[in-house]
């Protein structure tokens, strides 16, 4: 996979995608991450991205042409026959989700574009961006974390990344629900023991636990998850069992 991210401030983003798993995945050919300066492109004297808004108010908005520029020199250096997504960071877009993060594993390329000061100028977002992306409900001063947090999401999706005991199948909202509990040595801290189960060696056994633990987990901190996930038997029966251990616990 390729990615370029549209920024004013790359090197903010350098030593995120140079460092653990998105190192390593570059290493290893997976993917080639690169920030791109936007101001580098820019056609005024004094290198300015920015303007004053038409119509008046605080704050300044990045101006089309030295983005648009930017974004067709990143497009003359991807190869590929299908129209490449460019995502726009933004709180006015679709929340960010481990659906999403799969969806845009797919693709053979991605531009981020990072927004600054009041934001862009709307032609930008008309003209260029296929995806407007939130990565929750509030405001960031720009677009740099929430591509960061978006790109280690996807490509920890992507082929040969993980590796096997760093397999992301059992991770938080992979399967809808969340991850079960993980223990390690010692097996006794402050009077808290590993539970027994995890040392019987009944891998069987091991996973149900795991299985009704990622249950309870999720329905003690996120409830509407479960509203989403179509339950098998076993798990629902799972589910019963917690929810009348946890009722008797508040009696």
């Amino acid at each position: 996979m390729i990615i370029k991210i549209l920024t004013l401030f790359p090197k903010m983003l350098d030593s995120i995608f140079h460092h653990s798993i998105l190192g390593r995945a570059q290493s290893k050919g997976s993917v080639a991450i690169e920030a791109v300066n936007i101001r580098d492109f820019s056609a005024s004297k004094h290198n300015s991205v920015d303007d004053y808004p038409f119509g008046g108010g605080c704050g300044m908005v990045m101006t089309p042409q030295p983005i648009i520029d930017a974004h067709q020199a990143v497009l003359k250096n991807i190869t590929s026959d299908e129209k490449i997504r460019t995502i726009y960071c933004t709180p006015k877009g679709k929340v960010f989700n481990q659906e999403l993060a799969r969806e845009l594993s797919k693709e053979k390329a991605l531009i981020f574009l990072c927004g600054h000061y009041e934001g862009v100028d709307q032609r930008v977002i008309d003209e260029l961006v296929t995806d407007e992306i939130s990565i929750g409900d509030y405001v960031l001063t720009g677009g740099e974390l929430p591509a960061a947090v978006m790109i280690d999401s996807v490509v920890r999706l992507l082929p040969g990344v993980l590796s096997q005991e760093e397999s992301y199948e059992d991770e938080s909202f992979y399967n809808g629900l969340l991850e079960y509990p993980h223990y390690t040595r010692p097996r006794e801290f402050r009077g808290n023991n590993v539970p027994d189960v995890l040392l019987s060696g009944d891998h069987a056994k091991i996973d149900e636990w795991r299985r009704c633990q990622s249950l309870k987990e999720t329905w003690l901190k996120r409830p509407d998850l479960l509203e989403k996930k179509q339950l098998k038997k076993n798990e629902k029966k799972c589910l019963k069992k917690i929810q009348e251990a946890l009722e008797k616990e508040e009696m």
